[in-house]
């Protein structure tokens, strides 16, 4: 089982690896260091939530409800994200890393909890919003656009 545990591990690295690349090389301030490690923490959160309980719950009466460490991953992570949401000149900044950042820990959590395609999907999403979402911003602002106005009276 330890096996399957660090290939999860691996995996989740490597898809919000992917992501962290990608916010790296657009010189955000959250890069890869920082996407993989709440992919693998997200991972590891999830992995213990599923499996870390099983001499617990060897007894009769305790209960237990593994959505509550996955619901706290999304709080932590959302507390990372606003540490990136800044306004500067009246222009908000890092909405987008902050979004990603809360994407990142959701595609940790679904390969900490097994589902890979899905993990594998997420990230490849991810990384085709974030790049042709900016391909479309960068072409639409710089676009001149002909603008026309009859102001004469009828």
């Amino acid at each position: 089982m330890t096996a399957e545990f660090i290939i999860r591990l691996i995996l989740a690295a490597i898809a919000c690896g992917a992501i962290g690349m990608e916010r790296q090389m657009r010189g955000k301030g959250a890069g890869l260091r920082t996407h993989v490690l709440i992919g693998m923490g997200s991972a590891l959160f999830m992995i213990v939530s599923k499996y870390g309980f099983a001499d617990v719950l060897s007894l009769d009466h305790v209960g237990l409800d593994p959505s509550r460490i996955a619901a706290q991953v999304v709080t932590g992570v959302g507390f990372i994200g606003a540490g990136n949401i800044l306004v500067r000149n009246q222009n908000i900044v890092g909405l987008t890393t902050a979004a990603d950042i809360w994407v990142t820990a959701a595609i940790g959590m679904v390969i900490g909890s097994g589902m890979y395609e899905l993990g594998i999907y997420g990230s490849v999403m991810t990384l085709l919003v974030l790049e042709v979402f900016h391909q479309l911003t960068f072409r639409l602002m710089n676009k001149k656009l002909p603008f026309t106005a009859d102001i004469s009276e009828r």
